[in-house]
């Protein structure tokens, strides 16, 4: 995967522009989810010792957010490494240099933009439990329907 195709996926998905934020920097861009305006991705050329790799130079990565359950897994597998410059309980770095596959990363990319999403208020989820309540969900089959 790299990351021409994850800002490809991104804008035919969700609609999303990376956004270039540092002069200083200016290939590392930020994914942003539209309703929250909270990032959902970061991606950007790490010097390989930074982030622990054997070698020299850089190399691409992406730091999604996911389920703190799901970080440690992830970390155990080729290509994922402890976020870099984010929380390391809720966000996971991917390598885009080929090592996670491209279907994979999408799947977590789309993970990240699902967790990145607005929260409902207190009262709407008061509201929307209310009226499941007194509704019910819709899967309740009627006597005509058994």
């Amino acid at each position: 995967m790299t990351r021409e195709a994850v800002f490809a996926y991104a804008k035919e998905q969700f609609g999303t522009e990376p956004e270039h934020l540092w002069a200083n920097d200016p290939g590392a861009a930020v994914l942003r989810h539209a309703g929250s305006r909270k990032w959902y991705a970061l991606v950007m050329e790490v010097r390989r010792e930074r982030l622990g790799l054997p070698g020299v130079g850089c190399v691409w990565v992406m730091d999604v957010k996911c389920d703190p359950a799901l970080v440690g897994a992830l970390r155990t597998h080729a290509g994922f490494l402890p976020a870099y410059h984010m929380n390391k309980d809720r966000w996971v770095s991917l390598l885009l240099d080929g090592a996670v596959g491209c279907a994979e990363g999408l799947q977590l990319l789309d993970m990240s933009y699902a967790l990145a999403a607005p929260k409902l208020k207190k009262a709407s989820r008061k509201a929307n439990t209310d009226k499941q309540a007194t509704e019910g969900t819709g899967n309740e089959k009627s006597n005509c329907d058994r």
